[in-house]
């Protein structure tokens, strides 16, 4: 009894949550504390009540990270040049259609602008990013059957950038010009032939660019197209001859060159691919201001017109950011740094054998000097769908080399391959997997309920842990995002 009683004299003690017991009061959940961000100089007085965040705050503001609700603010470029988490200023974008894989990339595109650096759409096929570069003052090109062309003989600026520049800087300029018109022109052959040209059709391919170079010098005021280049192998000049190994028989050459000259005259004329990379190019590109080529005047239905649209205009945009740094190097032109997007890239990787090496050799930029690339698909399987090994390998690559990934919503058949590239805990997997959950039908409003993975990300840089976010778009974005507005009335 004496026992009882001592321990009935003890004083009950409140716990963190109140008294418990019948009558006490305890209450079963706890509001978590308002929170507010400032900087350090804002509020430093506040402490010892303020917390450092636990995500990067250099870059974009993209949106809130879904553990903590912290803003997470990421781009290649800032977290490449400002903070050395990156190897090189690139990022590959993967998720399912419809998810905002393009919402994303266009936040950082327009984050970086205002920091001054460009961005440039080689190839919009939605469009995407139409409104955007319009309403941040940039230029819009159009291509496609009876609304543009492109040649892909034009340097474009390259060329008038060799022209203002000497000695050994002009020679490399003009150099990386005959790359890239071989490049492009060999790649128009591939797509064409769904096989790339023989190594004998490439040499006279590019003797026959040399002679053409020689034949349309700078006085003669007129950049030549591709019916030029199918008439000097017609003419069968000495230097062509000598590499087409014909032995001094112009029966022979003739016979070397037939397949190759009727690949080139396809091109010319209303084939598959048309006119539109034979012709004069319509409105050449600045580098002045941020740039957009709309190609979303080409149908679905030309996959192959789609995909040559998308490599000629990597091919002049990637020239004409090598001649505006070269110019920089010269001091002839201030530094301009370039955001550089690839969207769609399974298009042109699948449209035929030996893309992936057109698209590696096309995107070796100098990187470290300014530029930034992303580059954009669905899935890993759009790169493992590739007909050969090599270029399955190749192309994985892409994704190797990135400086980071950032992925929405993957179905689950995607992540052992995902996971051979980028490593994901079981966390991270579980996540991909629940945002491409298929919407639901929303029987209130008649109508399909947003996805469960709209805008959610997870940014994977090498071996850290991912960042999972949510980008949320602000009313003055919702202005430049309706990529269905073909749909609304």
């Amino acid at each position: 009894m004496a026992r009882q009683t001592k321990q009935s004299r003890q004083p009950r003690r409140p716990t963190p949550r109140g008294w418990p017991g019948p009558g006490g009061g305890m209450v079963g959940y706890v509001d978590p504390a308002p929170e507010w961000r400032g900087t350090s100089v804002q509020v430093c007085g506040l402490w010892p009540f303020g917390a450092g965040a636990g995500t990067p705050m250099v870059g974009v503001p993209l949106g809130r990270d879904l553990d903590s609700g912290a803003t997470v603010c990421c781009d290649p470029i800032s977290w490449f040049s400002r903070t050395g988490l990156l190897a090189n200023p690139s990022m590959f974008v993967l998720g399912r259609p419809g998810l905002g894989k393009s919402t994303i990339v266009r936040r950082m595109a327009l984050g970086l602008s205002g920091y001054g650096v460009h961005p440039m759409i080689f190839g919009d096929l939605k469009p995407d990013y139409v409104d955007l570069i319009r309403a941040i003052g940039g230029q819009v090109i159009s291509l496609g059957r009876g609304r543009g062309n492109l040649n892909v003989l034009d340097p474009g600026e390259s060329g008038r950038a060799a022209a203002r520049l000497t000695g050994e800087a002009r020679q490399r300029l003009l150099a990386d010009i005959h790359g890239r018109r071989l490049h492009m022109v060999s790649a128009l052959v591939t797509i064409l032939r769904s096989a790339p040209p023989t190594d004998r059709e490439e040499t006279i391919l590019s003797t026959a660019l040399n002679v053409l170079d020689d034949r349309f010098d700078a006085t003669s005021g007129r950049v030549p197209v591709l019916a030029d280049v199918v008439q000097v192998i017609k003419d069968a000049p000495e230097a062509v001859r000598s590499v087409a190994l014909d032995r001094g028989d112009i029966t022979r050459y003739r016979d070397i060159t037939e397949n190759l000259e009727a690949s080139l005259t396809a091109l010319l004329g209303d084939g598959r691919l048309g006119g539109t990379f034979a012709k004069p190019t319509t409105e050449p590109m600045k580098l002045d201001r941020p740039v957009c080529f709309d190609i979303s005047g080409i149908d679905d239905s030309e996959a192959l017109l789609q995909a040559a649209a998308l490599l000629s205009c990597w091919s002049y945009g990637f020239g004409a950011v090598s001649a505006a740094h070269a110019l920089a190097d010269a001091g002839l032109e201030p530094q301009r740094n370039y955001f550089l997007v690839m969207d769609e890239l399974w298009r042109v990787l699948q449209a035929g054998r030996g893309l992936v090496d057109r698209v590696n050799a096309l995107t070796r930029l100098d990187r470290q000097r300014g530029v930034g690339l992303a580059m954009i698909t669905h899935s890993i399987d759009d790169l493992l769908a590739l007909p050969t090994e090599e270029d399955r390998t190749k192309a994985k690559g892409f994704v190797e080399r990135a400086g980071m990934v950032v992925c929405a919503g993957l179905p689950p058949a995607e992540l052992p391959q995902l996971g051979q590239i980028v490593e994901l805990t079981e966390a991270e997997k579980r996540l991909l997997v629940d945002w491409s959950t298929p919407p639901a039908w929303d029987a209130a409003n008649g109508r399909r309920a947003e996805p469960p993975g709209l805008g959610n990300f997870l940014i994977k840089v090498g071996n850290r842990p991912g960042i999972p976010l949510h980008v949320d778009l602000t009313a003055a974005e919702l202005g430049v995002n309706n990529t269905n507005k073909r749909w609304n009335k």
